[in-house]
């Protein structure tokens, strides 16, 4: 059997109703232990508490304390180790601990629940059963993230940490992989179906440093939208650096075209000089595709007061983590060419076409 480290964070898979009313994060390690015995028999398992509590709460800080938690069980040897964590910014942390956590030699698998565990129709159980399966049943080594694969209890999918994105508030599959596909389906039956081969293996050789974050950075995310203010823009004049989600191939309201349109204008001045101190990386409203700023004219003018993030395919919330690890791990010089280069998967070398139908199955 091999040994599995059970890390507890709290989140809906460590919640029940509470005397008070509404649902919160209560469940001590040994009481998740107790409500699915059956994942006992299946490895030996550390379990731990490391904090009970909703995933909102999260910052930088929580990810370097996480960090250090996995450090310490890689360092005691152990085969592989399971996140318990809540699903409002599980991608988010799955995200982080990829580009924090340099020569991983074991798996590291953030699993959730989108029904809390004192409910007869949780997913918790199932979602942990696989993730403990996967783990015993193959050699990768990367960080992903383990949850239903449909409403069925039938199956979860293994996915990539850094592709992934929460898209229901309230479905058991809720987490799908973006622009890209799961790593491996994980059944009910406990076999494993690998659908991919491209992923590190397992090497406890490997000697693994951690990059961390520094928890006094600021960095925002800037939604673009109908009727926007020039203020919006400045008001992240104080901050390091600044993801821009904008309107499909990455455009924003910046050019003035009629009576109507004159605050465009200022939107784009403000934008030149918030990007000549900061960092402002453009990413897209839309689920699927890749940015080109190539294709319209908005898009150049974004590229010549120097917007970064030209032909990237993250999501906004990998490219908001990856943007304030850059900032904490590099010099700002060296950021503007980072941020478009694949450093851990989260950027797709090319976009399938599958990934460009009218229908991706969601």
């Amino acid at each position: 059997m091999k040994t599995i480290s059970l890390l507890h964070l709290g989140g809906t898979i460590a919640s029940k109703v509470s005397k008070k009313g509404g649902v919160s994060a209560q469940y001590t390690p040994k009481d998740i232990l107790d409500l699915y015995p059956e994942i006992k028999n299946m490895a030996k398992l550390n379990s731990r508490l490391i904090a009970n509590m909703m995933s909102e709460n999260m910052n930088f800080q929580h990810y370097n304390k996480i960090a250090k938690e996995v450090e310490k069980e890689v360092k005691k040897g152990v085969d592989g180790i399971i996140i318990t964590h809540g699903t409002d910014t599980l991608h988010y942390t799955s995200a982080a601990l990829s580009f924090i956590l340099e020569n991983l030699p074991i798996p590291v698998l953030l699993v959730g629940a989108q029904r809390s565990s004192d409910r007869g129709s949780s997913d918790a159980a199932l979602n942990l059963v696989s993730a403990i399966n996967f783990i015993n049943k193959t050699d990768f080594a990367e960080v992903a993230i383990c949850m239903h694969s449909s409403m069925e209890d039938t199956s979860c999918s293994i996915l990539p940490a850094l592709k992934t994105k929460k898209l229901s508030t309230s479905r058991r599959d809720a987490f799908k992989p973006i622009n890209s596909k799961p790593i491996a389906l994980v059944y009910h039956d406990q076999g494993v179906d690998l659908l991919t081969k491209k992923f590190n293996r397992i090497n406890k050789k490997a000697k693994l440093n951690l990059r961390l974050f520094n928890p006094k950075l600021k960095v925002g995310i800037l939604k673009t939208h109908p009727n926007m203010s020039a203020e919006e823009v400045k008001n992240y004049s104080k901050f390091d650096g600044l993801i821009l989600e904008g309107t499909g191939l990455g455009h924003a309201p910046i050019e003035k075209t009629d009576s109507f349109t004159s605050e465009n204008q200022k939107i784009l001045n403000e934008l030149k000089i918030l990007a000549k101190k900061i960092p402002v990386v453009m990413t897209s409203q839309c689920t699927f595709g890749r940015i080109n700023m190539n294709v319209y004219t908005p898009g150049r003018k974004l590229q010549e007061i120097e917007i970064l993030g030209n032909l990237n395919d993250m999501t906004t919330e990998t490219a908001f983590i990856k943007l304030a690890w850059l900032l904490s791990n590099y010099k700002k010089s060296e950021v503007k060419n980072l941020i478009s280069e694949n450093l851990r998967g989260e950027i797709s070398d090319r976009t399938s076409v599958e990934f460009l139908e009218d229908d991706f199955n969601t």
